[in-house]
């Protein structure tokens, strides 16, 4: 009998590290409870359904696949930022990009594409010929001017893969991060991180633009709050001057250009 729920149960489950017990204990139901599910000789409830993923922490994407696959209709529905109800969105992403002027904010999607930026990140980016609806990751695996214009590029991308294995990890696993990861762990080559005692605090990225050298480290804000795909999926990225060079030269450049 297919029992594609049961699988993929535990498929997640095992990506979380967590045993049966762990996760009846955290969900608050049997451990025997969570094998009947695995091996089908019990069936969800769409409320235990929707408990499990929480206490996994599945995507919204993969927990509409969880309800479909035990025969239920998916929960979460993906709005287009554009749409009515998605305003307060869009009125609070504006907000966030524009009051980090002089410095430079990105919103993105899990892919990484451009959704919005503001003046500062088109200032910073469009000399590297990046722009809204281009991929981040992909213009850092393949966009040469983008690798030219890093100094400490070797840095840069090994931060990178490092964070894009957590967030592919956490989806369970995702094509386009998978392939970036691939392409940028093969221009590493053998590179390591530099021994050099005690860390430093943060590691900067340093772009070259104009004749001037930018120095920076990053932030990265979602909402935490969200239920609808598209929403729990978007992530800004707000980048602040890592010394006081790069401070002064965007605060001259903002002011220059009101």
């Amino acid at each position: 009998m297919d029992n594609l729920f049961g699988e993929t149960l535990k498929d997640w489950r095992n990506q979380r590290r967590m045993s049966q017990l762990d996760l009846g204990l955290s969900a608050n139901v049997s451990a025997r409870h969570i094998s009947f599910l695995e091996t089908g000789r019990s069936k969800p409830s769409r409320m235990m359904v929707l408990r499990l993923c929480e206490e996994l922490d599945v995507p919204r994407p993969a927990r509409n696949q969880l309800l479909n696959s035990a025969g239920m209709a998916p929960a979460y529905v993906k709005r287009d930022l554009s749409e009515q109800d998605m305003e307060p969105v869009r009125s609070a992403v504006d907000w966030m990009l524009e009051r980090h002027t002089p410095y430079p904010a990105i919103a993105m999607d899990k892919s990484w594409a451009i959704l919005n930026m503001n003046k500062p990140a088109m200032f910073l980016l469009s000399g590297m010929n990046i722009n809204i609806g281009d991929s981040m990751i992909v213009a850092l695996a393949e966009n040469k001017m983008v690798r030219d214009a890093i100094e400490n590029i070797d840095e840069v991308i090994a931060h990178t893969v490092a964070r894009l294995r957590t967030e592919s990890a956490h989806l369970g696993g995702d094509q386009v991060l998978d392939t970036a990861i691939e392409k940028l762990t093969a221009q590493l080559g053998d590179y390591t991180h530099p021994e050099t005692g005690v860390l430093p605090a943060f590691i900067p990225a340093r772009y070259r633009a104009n004749g001037m050298v930018f120095s920076f480290f990053s932030t990265f804000s979602q909402f935490g709050t969200a239920e609808d795909i598209a929403l729990s999926e978007l992530k800004i990225e707000m980048m602040f001057p890592a010394d006081d060079l790069t401070r002064d030269l965007l605060i001259g450049m903002m002011t220059n250009t009101q």
